[in-house]
């Protein structure tokens, strides 16, 4: 009962204060009509007998175009709009009656113009003032203050969400590097200066927490603003790159802890997703490796393009029970395959081919340690080259229409095993690419953030222990990627070949492993050299201080993405890769460049 009353009461007071309104609007005409002086007694007495059929009119009008189903709470331009129309249609049927009836004898023809603009004032202004004291009503009172970095559109996102729930939290100002934007505001909160000047900007408002709003910042600007940040003293969080933001909406429920991701790469890739998916649609669809890192990535983003079956083959029975599980609930109606079976084993690699028929096949099972291998040159052959050999030559018995070949930067210019390996693999499948109707492709790249045995989870369980941080050599670079951007461009290269094709994808800039850590450190909240300690430990059998992408021979082609190049090599006679002559093969390879 206390409910249903609560519920009746609000629109009577509402109306109430809208009729109120109406005699103050009346009124108003008439002295604005007269220049704020007396009104001749005749105009005053016609003006008191209509006001009772302008209120009946106004009212009615007020419920036709709904104001009462808005709440004052979260007025806006719709509002305004509804309220506009019904005092302009309660103007007009107010005049049409009052001209059937007395020819609108002693009220003024600018009476009703000025009544229709100061009602609509009124009544607006009402809910705006309203809406205004809700959103910034003793701020002072409540939750930290908020300093939000980005003033563009998810600036004003986050700080529209704030207003409304700031049990917690409330902005307090903007900082943007836009000269245009400095001074302005947004909601009320101000641009107080650029991002350079978030220092002193806590201080001055004396800030709680800092919010990046800039979901299109690329890291080399999310790593400035960061290090801003960091140097302030104060929590930050971060909103999730545009590919994140599926559904477009930003509020203060998509904040998060800014991430390694986040400083090494949030440039959006645009992905011809239309071509990639016609490609791999009603295909059946075979991953080797499909346990691992770029492999069950490549699993994820192919079953959901609806392929007519994906099946999976790795070496590594836990790996291969937990990317099945995963993608068994993640795709309930995805035809899937799972089989344990070691690349190099000719019998059940032809078993699997015959018993699936996979039209495509992304080869991305490859042992990749480079100290490990570095001490077991058989294994690494058998695995990585003459593995890659034996899926290549059932493919193409098969009639396999794609083969891709995942490959590795080490293969430039190798100086360990491993690098070695891959490009005799690259090998393999140029020339391969010329002897039979399956079109071979293959895309080389560089590291990619958290993949198994890769440096960042490493960092990240010494951290847990407190340090040190283990680099091999202060100067030491890498290239860095993030898995699903590297297999989102894997599955566009898929898409761009034709057959016979190299291609890079662009890593950006090489960056050094040193900042890296420091990086990660700081972001655990420690000081590098103060909580943290970062010790040199040389370099690692095989180990080069920086990779390279391309041959000098290999000249660079640009592609229809922007982030994939074409390597334009000379192929290169491959001698039958089988058990009596790999070691020759490798070992020419391997001394090339050692």
């Amino acid at each position: 009962m206390k409910k249903l009353f609560y519920h009746v009461r609000v629109p009577f007071v509402a109306l109430a204060h809208d009729i109120v309104m109406i005699f103050v609007a009346w009124v108003l005409a008439y002295f604005l009509r007269f220049n704020l002086g007396m009104i001749p007694q005749i105009y005053l007495l016609e003006a008191l007998q209509v006001l009772p059929i302008l209120i009946v009119v106004q009212v009615s009008f007020y419920y036709i175009f709904s104001l009462y189903r808005g709440v004052w709470r979260y007025a806006s331009i719709p509002d305004l709009m509804q309220i506009l129309k019904a005092v302009v249609s309660g103007c007009v049927v107010t005049v049409l009656i009052l001209f059937l009836f007395s020819r609108i004898q002693y009220v003024p023809r600018s009476i009703f113009p000025l009544y229709g603009i100061l009602l609509m004032a009124l009544l607006g202004g009402s809910r705006l003032f309203y809406r205004y004291v809700k959103d910034h009503g003793h701020l002072t009172l409540v939750g930290k203050r908020v300093l939000i970095i980005g003033a563009g559109q998810a600036g004003e996102g986050v700080v529209r969400d704030l207003l409304r729930n700031r049990k917690h939290y409330y902005p307090v100002a903007f900082v943007d590097d836009a000269p245009y934007r400095l001074r302005k505001k947004i909601h009320g909160i101000a641009v107080v200066g650029k991002c350079e000047d978030i220092g002193n900007v806590v201080k001055k408002y004396s800030i709680d927490m800092i919010v990046i709003a800039i979901p299109s910042a690329k890291a080399e600007d999310m790593r400035r603003i960061v290090q801003y940040c960091q140097d302030s003293d104060v929590p930050f969080q971060t909103l999730p790159g545009l590919a994140d933001l599926t559904d477009g909406r930003v509020t203060v429920q998509s904040l998060r802890e800014v991430a390694l991701e986040d400083l090494l790469g949030r440039e959006q890739v645009q992905l011809d997703w239309k071509g990639i998916k016609e490609d791999i649609v009603n295909k059946s669809i075979l991953v080797t490796g499909g346990g691992g890192s770029i492999g069950s990535e490549l699993c994820r983003q192919i079953a959901n393009l609806d392929p007519l079956k994906l099946v999976i083959i790795d070496n590594s029975e836990f790996n291969l029970y937990s990317v099945e599980l995963e993608l068994r609930e993640s795709f309930p109606d995805l035809k899937l395959e799972v089989y344990l079976v070691d690349v190099t084993d000719k019998r059940m690699v032809a078993r699997v081919f015959d018993s699936c028929k996979p039209e495509i096949v992304f080869h991305a099972a490859a042992y990749k340690h480079v100290p490990l291998l570095e001490k077991q040159v058989d294994v690494a052959v058998k695995n990585n080259v003459l593995g890659t050999n034996i899926m290549a030559q059932t493919a193409i018995k098969n009639g396999t229409e794609k083969f891709i070949l995942i490959s590795s930067d080490k293969a430039v210019n190798p100086t360990n095993v491993m690098g070695a390996t891959k490009r005799a693999a690259e090998i393999v499948c140029q020339n391969l690419s010329n002897q039979a109707q399956t079109k071979f492709i293959t895309v080389r790249f560089g590291n990619v953030l958290g993949s198994v045995g890769s440096v960042v989870p490493l960092f990240k369980k010494q951290l847990e222990k407190g340090g040190p941080i283990t680099v091999t050599h202060p100067n030491i670079t890498r290239y860095f990627m993030t898995i699903p951007e590297a297999v989102s461009l894997i599955l566009q290269a898929h898409s761009l070949g034709e057959g016979g094709e190299l291609f890079v994808l662009d890593m950006g800039k090489q960056i050094k492993v040193q900042e890296l850590a420091e990086q990660m450190i700081r972001l655990a909240g420690k000081e590098p050299g103060v909580d943290i300690n970062i010790e040199h430990v040389g370099l690692r059998p095989g180990e080069k201080l920086y990779e390279e992408l391309f041959y000098e021979h290999e000249k660079q082609q640009a592609t229809a993405h922007k982030k994939i190049f074409r390597a334009m090599f000379n192929l290169e006679e491959v001698k039958e890769l089988e058990a009596g002559k790999k070691f020759d093969f490798i070992i020419q390879q391997y001394e090339k460049t050692t």
